[in-house]
């Protein structure tokens, strides 16, 4: 069964041609994953067809309404996935979210713009409110092609082996070893020799060993999460 992955959006035009090419589009005519946009402004109540308000208690910007944005997703069907919200108050986004969605029926996003949007979408829908980093983008689209990206290259099938995607960062815990390809001299830097002597196992040695120490010079929060894990399965680091 395919994924079907639902998204709430003002600007369908921004997110369709992505959803179309490179590994969103292979996947979506193997008939791994099925996307459907829908338009938030077509749920609007008003003859202008406006979205958004003032918000209560005063300040600047502008509030993305409950009415159309619920009414939206209703649009959809009985749901039986996560509806996403892209937000930049919402928990940091990581491999485990994607690979958690990638293994369901649907996934709901829903993309904010203006300041913000009606916290009661959230209430009333149960939603996760989930965000790329601690920086604010003018709208959830471009969030919302990072999260389905991340989601559907995981469906079996999506690319071309599963070892590719067993090797990236995060896949383990650790990010990933430095990659290289011909030809074995750039400009006076050369391949690591390990890469080029054909012994498995030490290439195997020198990229885990390389994975180790770009994660803890980069990322000490991973390797602390890392190491903890090892510890707990009775595998510690030296």
């Amino acid at each position: 069964m395919a994924l079907q992955v639902d998204v709430v959006t003002l600007f369908p035009q921004v997110m369709a041609p992505f959803l179309e090419a490179s590994i969103p589009g292979r996947a979506a005519r193997a008939g791994k994953v099925q996307y459907r946009l829908v338009q938030l402004r077509d749920f609007a109540t008003d003859k202008h067809q406006s979205v958004d308000d003032t918000p209560f208690g005063g300040g600047a910007g502008m509030v993305l309404k409950a009415e159309p944005m619920l009414a939206a997703v209703d649009s959809l069907g009985p749901r039986t996935g996560p509806v996403v919200v892209m937000s930049a108050r919402g928990r940091r986004f990581g491999h485990a979210d994607a690979v958690r969605w990638s293994l369901g029926e649907q996934l709901t996003i829903l993309c904010g713009h203006y300041k913000d949007i009606d916290q009661r979408v959230v209430d009333v829908l149960g939603a996760e409110e989930v965000s790329l980093g601690d920086f604010v983008l003018s709208g959830g689209e471009p969030a919302a092609i990072c999260v389905i990206d991340a989601v559907v290259r995981l469906l079996p099938g999506a690319i071309g082996d599963h070892e590719s995607a067993s090797s990236d960062s995060h896949y383990d815990g650790l990010l990933s070893p430095p990659s290289y390809t011909r030809p074995a001299e750039v400009r006076g830097r050369q391949v690591p020799e390990v890469l080029l002597s054909g012994n498995h196992a030490a290439i195997a040695a020198w990229r885990q060993q390389e994975a180790e120490r770009i994660t803890q010079e980069r990322r000490p929060d991973l390797w602390d999460a890392f190491t903890a894990t090892e510890r707990h399965d009775g595998g510690a680091k030296s």
